[in-house]
């Protein structure tokens, strides 16, 4: 088991490795783009990568404070389904009340592999690869769809 110091130094190591290799990689309207912090321009819309030592995700959060807003970006969201999933090249993981993150319902659209191990060093590439596949296609979907989103959510 790694200490807490050892933890932070190495999802230090890989989300830094990570954003180095991404770096050259343009959004699909030809911008550069943190990827990392991938600009959603939706208050509480949230893109999320996130991978521990059961499973590598990728997913989309929605938790806005006001649950009629959050309700009406998921109604939106699940017209675009198709679109969406085509975009994604696979199908995802909708759950329209994941949780409560505080005091708010999340709804969540998620691909997961869980084949991956982020504290194998050796699975990293692969990772990357997963996250780095999934970053492109959401941003091609998004570039596309991201005004109707934006209305909505003001």
């Amino acid at each position: 088991m790694l200490s807490k110091e050892e933890l932070k130094e190495r999802n230090s190591e890989f989300w830094t490795g990570f954003q180095k290799e991404m770096r050259n990689v343009r959004s699909s309207d030809g911008r550069r783009i943190n990827w990392i912090n991938y600009p959603l321009q939706v208050k509480d819309l949230y893109l999320r990568m996130e991978s521990t030592g059961k499973f590598t995700r990728f997913s989309l959060d929605i938790q806005p404070k006001d649950d009629g807003v959050r309700a009406i970006l998921w109604e939106q969201m699940t017209e675009l389904r198709v679109v969406f999933e085509d975009a994604m090249g696979s199908s995802g993981i909708w759950e329209e009340f994941d949780r409560v993150f505080a005091g708010r319902n999340v709804s969540r659209i998620y691909w997961e592999r869980t084949d991956l191990n982020f504290f194998n060093k050796e699975d990293w590439p692969e990772i990357k690869a997963f996250l780095k596949e999934k970053l492109i296609a959401f941003d091609s979907f998004y570039q596309e769809f991201k005004d109707i989103l934006i209305t909505l959510a003001e």
